[in-house]
Order: C-alpha cells, then structure tokens, then sequence
C-alpha cells in the first residue's frame, strides 16, 4: 500500500508540475526523477540518516537536487553539490503549553527500539532514583526489542503507557522532570526534543546526531556521553528554570521560523 500511494502522489505531482514555483518533497526517492529539469526549482527534504549505502547512490545519481538538511550533524552527509542549507525542525507554538513538571518522574517517548534505547532510559532512572514513563510504539522493524530487552525492566517504577497522542503528549510531558532521550544512532534531528521544551521539560539527551544543536547546556538541558553522566544530569535537569525552556523553545524552534527558514531557501533557488 505505501508504495501504491506514493505512486499515486508522484502521479498528481507529475499532472501539475507545471503550476509551482518551487516543489518542496518530502519522500524518498522517486521523485528526484520525476522532477527531471525542475530538479533545480524544487527542494528535497530528508527525515532519514543519510550516512548509509542507499542515500550514497541517491545522492551519487541526482548531484542537482536541492537538499535541505534538518540538522548541520545531517547536512555533513551530504554531498556539497546537494546542499542547499539547514532548516531545523519547528512546531506550532500553541501545540503544547507550559507544564508544570510536579510528577515527579522521568519521561521517555519514542519508538521501542534500540535506536532510542528505552532500556537504557529505564536504568538511568532507575540509577536516579526517580520513576519513568515511557511512551511509544512498538517498532515494526525490531518487534523483538520490546520484549527482549524492554519488558523486563518494566514494574512499579517503570511503567509503559503504550502510543500517546498530542494530548497524551501534554500530559506525559507536561508533568514530567525531565525527558530523556538516550539515542544509540545518529540522530538527524529529535522532534521529541522540541515538544518536551514546549511544554517547559528539560532534556537529558546522549552527544550524538543533532542533539548539541538543540539542547542547550545548563539552559533546555544536558548533553551527555554515558549512563553515568545520565544520571547526574537528570538531578539537575530537574532544577532548571521551566520558564526559560519554554522561552528558548518559542525563540529557535516555532513552526514560524521554520516556515521563514524554508522561504528563504526557495527565494535563493529561484533567484538562482
């Protein structure tokens, strides 16, 4: 079905090509070569790694295609003939509010995979002395992971509340200490990031992919290099001023800026 869909997608693309001064995609592949001669007014976006053997051919076969990169970590993966800048991500500002973070447990939201690590997230916690939830999928592609490596850590101070939406988000988020976000890959972005210092939520966040591009240190949070670290800096996390995660959040990371990020992209494109 995914790729009927897309399929169909490119179809309606191909039928109006012709109607847009700029096509901004955010597929996989496909498009590059639909877009033929407009390849050079068009934008492509990458919410994936870039650092493995199919993005390599990708960007090998199509070195014209404009590509916006979501993090300067991701942009050093791509070719400089197919850079076209960094756009960080942004969310509507009213999406989540300021939480007051009284809960008293850690907070973890993401796939149950072990690229996020929840296991290493339950430990670190556990270390800390503070109850986690944890949020999220199971992930179709590891569907082991959960139970191998997650399921027997869970109880009383761990407990999994299965896929949250928006506001299963606030809530979880809103009332936590601190997220953290203990990634073993390298992460082109973190959108779990923005949201918790939407609601005022600090992150505890490992040193890899984007992630000293969008904590920043003592501010929104901690960037660490071990469970260690983790754990010293969720105390502290804890501490820091709700209030000013919230404003470095309304400052760097509104669906607003990344709007006027993109504008100025596509201005450059066609003035080129």
């Amino acid at each position: 079905m995914p790729a009927v869909l897309e399929a169909l997608q490119l179809e309606a693309l191909r039928r109006h090509l012709d109607a847009f001064d700029i096509v901004h995609c955010h597929g996989e592949f496909a498009h590059a070569a639909l877009l033929g001669p407009r390849r050079r007014h068009s934008l492509t976006t990458i919410h994936w790694r870039v650092d493995e053997l199919d993005r390599s051919l990708f960007f090998a076969g199509f070195p014209d295609l404009p590509v916006a990169a979501i993090s300067a970590a991701q942009e050093a993966g791509i070719p400089a003939s197919n850079r076209a800048g960094v756009v960080h991500h942004g969310i509507d500002r009213h999406r989540y509010r300021p939480g007051p973070g009284d809960g008293g447990y850690a907070a973890f939201v993401g796939r149950m995979t072990d690229q996020k690590r929840p296991d290493t997230a339950i430990r670190v916690a556990g270390a800390a002395g503070m109850p986690i939830r944890l949020a999220g999928t199971i992930d179709v592609g590891n569907p082991g992971y959960f139970d191998e490596r997650v399921r027997p850590l869970l109880g009383p101070a761990a407990e999994y509340v299965g896929p949250v939406d928006d506001a299963g988000k606030q809530a979880l988020l809103g009332g936590a200490a601190a997220l953290l976000f203990p990634i073993d890959w390298p992460e082109p972005f973190g959108l779990v990031m923005i949201e918790a210092m939407a609601c005022g939520t600090p992150v505890v966040a490992w040193k890899r992919g984007s992630v000293p591009e969008v904590i920043e240190e003592g501010v929104t949070g901690f960037v660490v290099s071990s469970e260690e670290e983790a754990v010293a800096a969720l105390c502290e996390a804890a501490r820091l001023d709700r209030a000013t995660v919230r404003a470095r959040f309304e400052a760097r990371f509104t669906a607003e800026r990344m709007a006027a990020d993109y504008l100025a992209i596509y201005r450059r494109l066609l003035a080129a």
